[in-house]
């Protein structure tokens, strides 16, 4: 039986960020040289760094000199890039919540992220969020997992959770979360019928 529906957010809910080629020019350094850096540290960022810590960490590889106001304009256009809902997303949250589906919010983003989110209209569409940057542990640790299934006060067999990665997915599933990966909101919906 299903009593919580939870979704993670980026490219679930979320299109891919747009803001990567903004920031590689904040930073003053080429896409190609800024992009695979981004990328390469940003477990540690999902994980608790701090804003300051990730940016740093970046500038260092990639030599741009990181001040405490450059990691707030980075922070205010990564927040920005990753905050565009994909097609159907709002449709899809509404139509469950009016449903009467108890729906909650998993993912693996820094904790200036999770601010941003709980500041939207449609975050009171969940009942619960949680971000990883939030409690310094990320999917797929069966950690976070267990961490949410103590903020919803439910088993494992009582949650449904969609993610795109499928390594996510099998994190979940470890700990006896049925778990799908995400193939969009008409498949969803397909899994809960």
């Amino acid at each position: 039986m299903t009593n919580w529906i939870v979704f993670d957010y980026g490219e679930v809910l979320s299109l891919r960020t747009a803001a990567v080629p903004k920031l590689a020019a904040a930073m003053g350094v080429s896409l190609e040289t800024f992009e695979p850096v981004y990328w390469s540290v940003r477990d540690p960022y999902d994980r608790g760094c701090t804003d300051l810590e990730y940016w740093t960490s970046i500038g260092d590889q990639v030599g741009a000199k990181v001040d405490d106001a450059l990691s707030a304009e980075l922070t205010a256009l990564d927040v920005a890039g990753w905050g565009q809902l994909a097609p159907g997303s709002l449709d899809l949250l509404q139509s469950l919540s009016e449903a009467g589906a108890s729906l909650a919010l998993l993912s693996n983003a820094p904790s200036a992220f999770g601010v941003w989110v709980r500041e939207q209209e449609w975050s009171k569409l969940f009942k619960h969020t949680l971000f990883s940057g939030d409690v310094k542990v990320a999917k797929p640790d069966a950690e976070i997992f267990q961490l949410l299934l103590d903020k919803l006060g439910a088993k494992p067999d009582e949650c449904l959770f969609f993610d795109d990665r499928q390594v996510n997915v099998d994190g979940a599933r470890a700990v006896g979360i049925r778990a799908h990966l995400w193939d969009g909101a008409e498949a969803a919906l397909a899994a809960l019928a």
